[in-house]
Formats: C-alpha cells, sequence, structure tokens
C-alpha cells in the first residue's frame, strides 16, 4: 500500500509547500486522479490502516476496493471493507 508514502503526501498537502491535488501529481508525476485516490486512503479508521499494515486486513480486500469510493464514517468503513460482521 506504500502507507508512509500516503502520509508523507498529506503532510505536504497539509504543510503548504504544494498548493493543491494538481500541483502535487506534476511534482510526483502522476495522474491528478491517482493522487487524489491515494490521500483518500489516509481518511480510513486508524485501526484498518493497523490492519493492513500488519497484513491483517479481510480476504478480498484489496487496493482497488481502497481506492474506490467508501463511507467517511469510520463505523461505516469497518462494515463495508469486512472488519465487522453483522
Amino acid at each position: 500500500m506504500g502507507g508512509g508514502r500516503t502520509f508523507s503526501r498529506a503532510d505536504i498537502l497539509e504543510s503548504g509547500q504544494i498548493k493543491s491535488i494538481s500541483e502535487l501529481a506534476r511534482t510526483l508525476d502522476v495522474d491528478g486522479a491517482y493522487v487524489a485516490r491515494i490521500l483518500k486512503l489516509t481518511t480510513l479508521a486508524p485501526d484498518i490502516v493497523e490492519a493492513l499494515i500488519n497484513g491483517e486486513e479481510p480476504n478480498g480486500l484489496s487496493l482497488v476496493k481502497l481506492t474506490q469510493s467508501f463511507p467517511e464514517n469510520w463505523a461505516e468503513q469497518r462494515r463495508q471493507f469486512g472488519f465487522v460482521t453483522d
């Protein structure tokens, strides 16, 4: 997942060194849509991030699923990604 890179990109935007996602994309020589999808991962619930880092994610959870649209609410994220069974 490149978690360290994801957070460093968010830090760059928050620090004001880079003013927009478009500027960050140009700086990194990647597509702006890709940067936006990856930055969204910084809004995942902390326990989900920890599980991903430790390789403890539920079966079937992939980067493709993570970079698609997901809810901002952490409880809803847990349900959508299979961390909680109803």
